[in-house]
């Protein structure tokens, strides 16, 4: 499995961004992807996920209302829509996928998810 993150870069706050995953190595329909978020000095956390098939989403209460998770299934792809960014959204974006057996009960636990691309930094500027 490879997930490719992409789309990262720097944004005033207020403004819009969208990161987008590609996915490829094999089928997804039993599974959950992941977007999780580490900033300089802190843990990884939890931005949004959602299930491949049904679209089921979760979402952090931080990012709750401005951020939309998506998926394209034809193209293995997963996007996250950021909009009225803030200086805190600030962080290293890492896409992941994981069983929906393990991920799909509990979507915000980082080690329930199996595999994880590289990373794509978003900067938001005060």
């Amino acid at each position: 499995v490879q997930l490719q993150a992409s789309g990262g870069g720097l944004v005033q706050a207020g403004g819009s961004l969208r990161i987008s995953c590609a996915a490829s190595g094999r089928t997804f329909s039993s599974y959950v992807m992941g977007w999780f978020r580490q900033a300089p000095g802190k843990e990884r956390e939890f931005v949004a996920a959602s299930t491949w098939i049904g679209g089921s989403a979760y979402y952090a209460d931080s990012v709750k209302g401005r951020f939309t998770i998506s998926r394209d299934n034809a193209k293995n792809t997963v996007d996250l829509q950021m909009n009225t960014l803030k200086p805190e959204d600030t962080a290293v974006y890492y896409c992941a996928v994981g069983r929906l057996a393990l991920a799909g009960r509990q979507p915000s636990v980082p080690s329930k998810y199996e595999h994880w691309g590289q990373g794509t930094l978003v900067t938001v500027s005060s």
